[in-house]
């Protein structure tokens, strides 16, 4: 028979992960295992009681400092993997939350929008006691670590951006669709279909390591509350469609590092496009040193021959980046 857990055999020389695979992975993650033991934060929106799951990993020599990692759209905290081992062996706390509606935390039918997850993150952090934090955020993560640098400028050490989505604001080119549109595109997914998204959007070159990625992402179409998950999929689409923050980077306060993999091309909402319209946007060799101008004092950071996810596809190099700038 097999086990209903994912065993993640975590291997930290290149952040790779291999894992046993079960037929389905519920919606809420409970049968995936995470590198750490995973706690939750009770909290209380538009009239529901909601669970946000989070680890909270303590250094054996601690340095006073504490940062918070924001996962991006399609993933969980279980992929910060490397980073936390090697911001912990620096003597840092890492907070590694999975936000309201992704990974282990609630799938709500609530309002979601970047200000009400970054109040929700500060929450965490007023819980567990920390005061001033850097803030890494990737992909989808790094639009909700930029609008909690706007919103709490007085607790943000630092801010550290890795491949963010949100750099243009899609409205002005990707062609409207509702949140009930959204989630029946999100129905159709296959293990098939996330395979090809993630391989063609997220990496230049694909190989086994990444296959754990897509075993999350996509089995929990096989699980019977998956179509809650997918309207709650379309939901965070929608947000991060209505909710630009690329006209606001101008008012960062904060020390900023950004982290880019050059030949990133991720545009959320590129299924709607047109070839032409796709050769256009999501240049992110463009759009990082673009952004860099925007934020004040912003510093640059390029990754050649890597996609969306560099602490993953060039893992030795990012994490060396990283330290030499936290």
């Amino acid at each position: 028979m097999r086990s209903l857990f994912i065993f993640l055999t975590l291997l930290f020389l290149g952040g790779s992960v291999a894992m046993a695979q079960p037929d389905t992975i519920s919606i809420n993650l409970s049968n995936v295992s995470y590198p750490y033991p995973v706690k939750f934060l009770h909290l209380q929106q538009d009239g529901q009681h909601i669970r946000m799951a989070y680890m909270d990993v303590k250094p054996t020599t601690p340095n006073g400092r504490s940062i918070i990692l924001f996962h991006g759209k399609n993933f969980g905290g279980y992929y910060w993997t490397n980073v936390i081992k090697t911001l912990t062996a620096r003597g840092f706390r890492v907070i590694v939350p999975d936000q309201v509606g992704f990974g282990k935390s609630d799938k709500a039918y609530i309002h979601y929008s970047f200000h009400s997850l970054a109040r929700n993150n500060k929450m965490l952090l007023d819980s567990l006691g920390i005061g001033k934090v850097t803030i890494m955020g990737h992909s989808m993560g790094g639009m909700l670590a930029t609008r909690f640098s706007l919103m709490y400028p007085n607790r943000v050490e630092k801010l550290l951006l890795e491949d963010p989505i949100g750099l243009e604001d899609y409205r002005t080119f990707v062609p409207y669709q509702s949140a009930e549109d959204d989630y029946k595109t999100e129905l159709k997914a296959t293990f098939e279909s996330v395979k090809k998204y993630y391989a063609t959007s997220y990496f230049t070159q694909w190989k086994p390591e990444y296959d754990y990625l897509v075993k999350i992402g996509a089995n929990v179409n096989k699980s019977t509350n998956f179509p809650r998950y997918a309207k709650v999929a379309a939901m965070t689409f929608e947000m991060i469609y209505e909710q630009p923050v690329c006209y606001e980077f101008g008012r960062i306060k904060v020390p900023t590092v950004l982290f880019i993999g050059k030949e990133d091309k991720t545009i959320v909402g590129k299924a709607l496009l047109t070839d032409e319209e796709k050769a256009k946007h999501g240049q992110y060799k463009i759009l990082g040193p673009e952004t860099a101008k925007k934020i004040p004092g912003c510093k640059l950071i390029e990754f050649d021959n890597c996609g969306h996810i560099p602490h993953i596809e060039v893992p030795q190099l990012f994490l060396k980046a990283l330290v030499e700038n936290i």
